[in-house]
């Protein structure tokens, strides 16, 4: 452990090395043998004011939701969005989204912003596909209404897969081929058959998983469904012709699957699915499976 005391910290970084000192509960004594940390440890205070001193901010923002305005450009959102760099654009989108939550206008929120992109977007193929504030927003908004809809939907099968540990590998130039006794008693296996064992286990998790998701329909939160309606109705306004039928489908997909369910297969831990990362053998499960 290292042990900091925050009025060392003041006024700005603090930086050297430090020693690692065992926990109290440590009885055996380590000579000083547990080496040392470089560290740079920066304190930052935030002065949080009563809520009615953000009134008129909040006023500004969610003006062009309760009343539109002819000019849509020029309204605080428009040129926040205008403004936001793809660095902030992920605090930004946080912090608005959490707002409108409080406001309870999320929903109208996110239909401004898609159909501001809608507006913006010529080829239907491309739609969403940027880190625009909108598509930043929607993820923002799954995450803070959907957690635990995700949480029941992928925790079985997500801590299923840490648990049995299976070796699965589908690129010959990754196989540890020494690594089939996991799968076979015999000894090692071949290319072929690590190959054919790794796509029945990928299938098989895989299916668990769309099962999940599918059988869940009715319990996906009401607020995230209401914002897919409301996102296919803009798409269906925005590319009304047949040949474009399936782009109402793709917008939410898009959503849904690429930045909500997959992201946590991949990286459970961000999702609060599982405590600690997973080892390499099951990241590499969670990569496939995720692609």
């Amino acid at each position: 452990q290292v042990e900091f005391f925050l009025d060392t910290l003041c006024p700005g970084p603090t930086r050297g090395w430090f020693h690692l000192l065992p926990f109290p509960s440590t009885t055996e004594d380590h000579g000083g043998q547990l080496g040392a940390l470089r560290l740079a440890v920066r304190l930052l205070e935030d002065t949080v004011l009563p809520s009615h001193h953000y009134q008129p901010l909040i006023q500004l923002l969610t003006e062009p939701i309760l009343c539109p305005a002819q000019n849509p450009e020029g309204t605080a959102l428009a040129v926040l969005e205008e403004v936001t760099s793809g660095e902030s654009r992920q605090d930004v989108a946080t912090k608005l989204v959490k707002l409108f939550l409080g406001q309870g206008l999320a929903v109208p929120l996110l239909d401004y912003l898609t159909s501001r992109e809608l507006a913006r977007t010529t080829d239907p193929n491309t739609l969403f596909r940027s880190n625009s504030l909108a598509s930043k927003s929607m993820e923002q908004f799954m995450k803070a209404v959907g957690l635990h809809y995700l949480h029941e939907v992928l925790k079985p099968v997500v801590n299923r897969i840490f648990e049995e540990k299976k070796y699965v590998e589908l690129d010959p130039g990754k196989m540890e081929l020494s690594r089939g006794r996991r799968i076979s008693l015999k000894g090692s296996l071949s290319e072929v058959q690590v190959r054919e064992s790794s796509l029945e286990l990928l299938k098989g998790y895989l299916g668990d998983i769309l099962h999940a998701i599918v059988g869940s329909v009715d319990k996906c939160p009401l607020p995230m469904r209401v914002a897919f309606q409301q996102l296919r109705r803009r798409v269906e306004q925005r590319f009304p012709s047949a040949q474009h039928e399936e782009v109402r489908y793709f917008s939410i997909s898009g959503f849904l699957f690429l930045r909500f369910f997959a992201p946590a297969v991949l990286t459970p831990k961000l999702f609060g699915l599982r405590e600690q990362h997973a080892e390499p053998g099951t990241g590499r499960t969670l990569l496939l499976l995720a692609k």
